[in-house]
């Protein structure tokens, strides 16, 4: 690879090459100019435009600054691939890796991009700046182009610090801490809770989600789909290669960044008794016929929204008696989950739903202290959190986990609302190691997970195109595996 850094920012002497003065005279000589056509509106332009609406009304007379967050050291003089932060993607309307170390700042009715515009090709930057020289990361927009595409004011970062007010400035802090300390700098104070403020509000800004957002949501179920049925495929692959886990894993990443920008997260591709460990990344086991392989992963489309699906697969095409028999209560449970989505119940709905029927077959097997009601008591039960661990739902987006910073009693101590867009996995984790669970059910994990739009009626599935039930993900799986 390329060494990363510049010449102005390199410090270690091994990957110094200075440029002659007759080397920088030829290098900016005798370049195309470019073009004079304007690039076309981003599609999320319009609709980040009333978001900021709704954000400046909320924080009438103050400054607001929006980070996107500076590139992020991977090892050495390499960075992680940049994705900007959710909040700046959702007021600015920017996707993919747009625009490291730039800021939006909202004040009432107006609003102004900040980033790093390119250079003339006349200048060193061209050539010698690796972060942001068209030879090192290609042609960046100019503010013209940047204003066109976003309908934002556009100026150059460094004008940030001189534009910033005394007073009234807000600035959301995790992002960028250099601008974050710009912030503090210019209103000669730190004002945790008015920041905070601002970010709770981008958070709880994002629950219910505009029709650009579920069309996008949409799209990236879409492609995650064929990133499924691309893993199906190659399963005998992967059996055969040996560290089929890592295999799956490749194959979902291609299809990721054919069709999107990335994984929307880390994908787990967990077989056997991997399954178990809910956040299982490692993926460096082996694929073996007989056993179950759980697959929880996304696509994020370029404009950074992402699904989150979860299918619990027989490696070789076909549930045993066992596997069958956890599988058929895992989709009931998440039928009960499914159904409990509707506008108006609480948002904890579909997890009481989905757990009650769990807590039932485990009181089936006899492996609870007491009976389900018992377990299902909130004050003294919560035995069956034993083998469902986590909470069925959380709400989808821009994140993954969506919404985060929002307060509880508006996330998970509120209700579900028209146009809101929530997972539902509920899942049975019997890791081969404990003694309570019937022998012939130890090392069997299975989860169920589809991304659901809440809606003025019924729930709608944007993931259904994937098979659910046992009988249809084994004809799914022969079908793509013949």
């Amino acid at each position: 690879m390329v060494g990363h850094m510049s010449e102005n920012q390199d410090r270690n002497e091994n990957r110094r090459d200075p440029y002659s003065e007759a080397f920088k005279t030829f290098i900016v000589s005798d370049w195309a100019p470019y073009s004079d056509e304007l690039p076309a509106r981003f599609p999320a332009a319009e609709y980040a435009a009333a978001r900021r609406q709704a954000l400046a009304a909320e924080f009438p007379g103050k400054t607001l600054v929006i980070p996107a967050g500076p590139l992020k050291t991977r090892s050495n003089d390499t960075d992680y691939r940049f994705r900007p932060h959710s909040a700046f993607a959702y007021y600015t309307g920017l996707g993919e890796d747009r625009e490291p170390d730039a800021a939006l700042v909202v004040k009432d009715g107006e609003s102004t991009l900040y980033f790093r515009p390119r250079a003339p090709r006349t200048d060193r930057e061209f050539y010698a700046d690796a972060r942001y020289g068209e030879m090192w990361v290609g042609q960046r927009e100019s503010l013209d182009e940047m204003a066109a595409a976003t309908g934002l004011d556009c100026r150059t970062v460094l004008d940030l610090k001189a534009s910033l007010p005394s007073s009234d400035v807000l600035v959301i802090r995790e992002p960028d801490p250099a601008i974050t300390a710009m912030v503090d700098a210019a209103r000669g104070s730190v004002d945790d809770e008015g920041d905070a403020a601002l970010e709770r509000f981008a958070s709880e800004a994002r629950f219910c989600k505009d029709e650009f957002e579920v069309a996008e949501l949409k799209r990236a179920c879409e492609a995650t789909k064929v990133g499924f049925e691309a893993v199906v495929a190659n399963l005998p692959e992967a059996v055969k290669a040996g560290r089929g886990e890592r295999w799956v894993e490749g194959i979902f990443a291609l299809h990721a960044r054919h069709l999107g920008n990335a994984v929307g997260y880390d994908t787990i591709a967990a077989s056997g008794d991997h399954a178990n460990t809910l956040h299982w990344i490692r993926n460096n086991g082996e694929l073996r016929d007989g056993d179950l392989m759980l697959m929880d992963a996304g696509v994020e489309v370029d404009s950074l929204y992402t699904a989150d699906i979860t299918r619990t697969m027989p490696i070789g095409g076909t549930y045993t008696p066992a596997q069958r028999r956890v599988y058929e209560v895992v989709l009931a449970a998440q039928t009960a989950g499914i159904e409990a989505c509707r506008a108006g119940n609480a948002f904890t709905a579909p997890h009481q739903a989905a757990i009650a029927v769990l807590a039932d077959f485990f009181e089936e097997l006899g492996i609870l202290p007491g009976t389900a009601a018992e377990s299902l008591d909130p004050v003294n039960g919560g035995f069956h959190r034993r083998w469902m661990v986590h909470g069925t739902s959380h709400h989808l987006g821009l994140d993954v986990h969506d919404c985060a910073q929002a307060r509880a009693e508006l996330y998970r101590e509120g209700d579900l609302k028209e146009g809101m867009i929530i997972t539902v996995e509920p899942g049975i984790y019997f890791k081969s190691t404990d003694l309570m669970v019937p022998e012939e059910y130890r090392g069997i994990g299975v989860r169920i997970e589809d991304d659901i739009l809440i809606t003025d009626g019924d729930p709608v599935n944007l993931s259904a195109a994937l098979p659910r039930s046992a009988d249809d993900v084994e004809a799914w799986m022969a079908k793509l595996m013949a």
